[in-house]
């Protein structure tokens, strides 16, 4: 079925036209900000890194590396895709999130808070958008949401039929409610927007990547924010499944989640040269290859865009992947270590790495800091690190901590202590009741085309999700850790960088054990929800 939603596009745009002269004139010399945010990338999709050298056509990645800081000690404090937005974009731990159905589940929990795909930025709420809002900044979102609460989404299934007037009129209305929501949340215009993943954002026949689509939105953001400061917030839906080709880079790209355009959009590069250029850049060809390709060439077309508006020299450009892919849902380091790129076309003091110690909450601060907007809000816990990207003595962080569903860890120095504490619910429930959730599960994934990933109802529970084998996104990393269900764990990274030998039980290392302890406890004490023994 055909849409034809020009129209709609005004809400998008409509709150860019209230900028004052005034304003553009005063705020005009400050730097602009794209937050580039990739979904499940993989660290051997990097030639910038060792594992990946050489490996990979991302010619624009790869000037962003070149020209640079290459952040190789930066980590993620939540490991699946929602609490790791939520922590880029409000300064915060993703436990501290205050939306309805975060809530509920903590009370299920009796207090406890499960931290997974269920931490929402409310409207009102102060995050990146909203505060350089106020600071005179006019700001833009393009791609994938999975972070900012949408009350009025009702979820339209992936059996629905396109064909069905009501389907499709769902589908448009959860788009405007979604656009609105930004806009509630400091975002001037949103557009080019896919609510969750694309086998989650309604029907089959559209559920298809469109990078294309997304990146049109951003390049009409730039174009209307020309005379201002701006900051966009650009959010892949890729390399995240689907990873077909008919799902992904060779996919229609008329193709949208509100319906099939008239006519695709003409911004990137043709899909049929995508295998044509791996080819000539000697690059083996494969699916996650060419979806990474459509990834450099939408930020190759925001670059381009950029020069051609007078903006190139004057913008900074983050590219951030959203956590580790190799031990996803876990507090292991193959989850939260995670770097990150930082770009400016004149580079930063420290040079082509900085090797300071930060957290993704450190976004927001830095990106305050750069814009001269004074941090409205005291509840932050990142902190700048401008000052060390400047090659500037700065005061570097002694420790970081981690949460996802209910694991907390903590690294100081070489130590890595990690603690999985589940509620009591969880502990009651039988073997009827595991292989009821494990066949419910599995039925879920059967409908995505998936094949089980576990059937034995005894397999440990993920760190995540409640589910024998763990969830979809965490049950490889069960078969990588030896000591994944160990209430307490502790590792020392410079011997065991992969975290096989705890020594949690020896008697030599109960001290470390001891002081790392307290160390989480001083993070869990500063944030809301118990924690087993160590937070009532």
């Amino acid at each position: 079925m055909k849409f034809s939603f020009e129209k709609y596009r005004s809400l998008a745009a409509c709150a860019l036209s209230l900028m004052t002269g005034t304003a553009i004139a005063q705020k005009q010399e400050r730097p602009n900000f794209i937050f580039f945010i990739a979904d499940d990338m993989t660290i051997d999709m990097f030639n910038c890194l060792s594992e990946g050298e050489k490996a990979n056509f991302t010619p624009n990645l790869d000037k962003l590396a070149n020209e640079g800081t290459l952040m190789v000690n930066q980590y993620v404090s939540a490991t699946v895709s929602t609490p790791s937005r939520y922590g880029c974009l409000t300064g915060r731990y993703a436990s501290t999130a205050s939306n309805p159905d975060f809530l509920r589940q903590t009370k299920k929990n009796q207090g406890q808070r499960a931290v997974e795909w269920n931490t929402h930025i409310m409207p009102g709420e102060d995050n990146l958008a909203s505060l350089l809002k106020k600071g005179g900044y006019t700001t833009g979102a393009v791609g994938k949401n999975h972070v900012f609460e949408v009350a009025k989404h009702k979820t339209v299934p992936l059996s629905a039929d396109v064909s069905d007037p009501k389907v499709m009129k769902q589908q448009l209305d959860n788009y405007r409610n979604t656009i609105e929501a930004y806009q509630a949340c400091g975002f001037d215009y949103a557009d080019g927007i896919f609510y969750e993943n694309p086998i989650f954002n309604g029907p089959k026949p559209l559920a298809v990547h469109n990078l294309d689509w997304t990146t049109e939105a951003a390049l009409k953001f730039l174009d209307r924010a020309k005379k201002a400061p701006f900051f966009l917030y650009f959010a892949t839906t890729l390399p995240h499944a689907p990873h077909d080709a008919a799902s992904s880079w060779n996919a229609d790209r008329r193709i949208t989640p509100i319906g099939i355009l008239d006519k695709a959009p003409d911004v990137l590069p043709d899909k049929k040269t995508i295998p044509e250029r791996l080819k000539s850049a000697n690059i083996p060809f494969s699916n996650h290859k060419a979806n990474l390709l459509w990834i450099d060439d939408a930020l190759g077309a925001l670059m381009e865009k950029l020069k051609a508006n007078g903006q190139y020299d004057n913008t900074i450009i983050l590219f951030f992947n959203d956590h580790g892919q190799s031990a996803k849902g876990t507090v292991y380091q193959g989850a939260v270590s995670n770097p990150s790129i930082v770009w400016r076309s004149k580079g930063f003091g420290v040079g082509k790495v900085c090797n300071s110690m930060v957290s993704n909450i450190d976004f927001l601060p830095t990106i305050l800091d750069w814009a001269g907007v004074d941090n409205l809000t005291k509840s932050i816990s990142g902190v700048s690190f401008a000052p060390a990207l400047d090659g500037k003595m700065a005061e570097s962080r002694e420790s970081l901590y981690f949460e996802i569903g209910y694991s907390r860890g903590v690294k100081k120095g070489n130590y890595k202590y990690i603690a999985l504490r589940y509620p009591q619910w969880v502990k009651e429930l039988t073997f009827t009741d595991r292989v009821k959730i494990l066949s419910d599960y599995n039925k879920k994934l059967s409908a995505r085309g998936k094949e089980p990933n576990n059937t034995d109802p005894n397999a440990p529970f993920g760190h995540v999700q409640i589910v024998p084998g763990g969830g979809d996104a965490e049950f490889q990393a069960i078969r990588q850790y030896p000591h994944y269900q160990d209430t307490d764990q502790l590792y020392d990274l410079s011997l065991d960088p992969k975290e096989q030998h705890n020594l949690a039980g020896n008697s030599e290392y109960q001290k470390v054990l001891e002081d790392m302890k307290n160390e989480l406890i001083k993070y869990i004490q500063e944030i809301p929800g118990g924690f087993g023994e160590l937070k009532k």
